[in-house]
C-alpha cells in the first residue's frame, strides 16, 4: 500500500509528508510491511522448485 494518497487524521496533513508523529508512525508501518511479502513470494518459490524437482527425481530414478 501507498502513502501518497493518505490523509492523517490527526494534522490533516498528506501522510507522505510526515508533518506529526501519528504521520511519521503510520508512514514507517506502510514501509516496513514491503519485505513480509516479499519473503512469503520466496518461500512460495522455494517450495514450487522444491516439488517440481521431487516429481522430475520421481520420474528419472524409477
Amino acid at each position: 500500500m501507498c502513502c501518497e494518497h493518505l490523509v492523517c487524521a490527526s494534522c490533516a496533513q498528506p501522510v507522505v509528508q510526515a508533518g506529526c508523529p501519528v504521520c511519521r508512525a503510520a508512514r514507517a508501518q506502510l514501509h516496513t510491511s514491503a519485505p513480509t511479502l516479499n519473503i512469503a513470494l520466496l518461500a512460495v518459490v522455494v517450495t514450487a522448485l522444491l516439488a517440481i524437482a521431487a516429481v522430475l527425481y520421481g520420474q528419472f530414478s524409477g
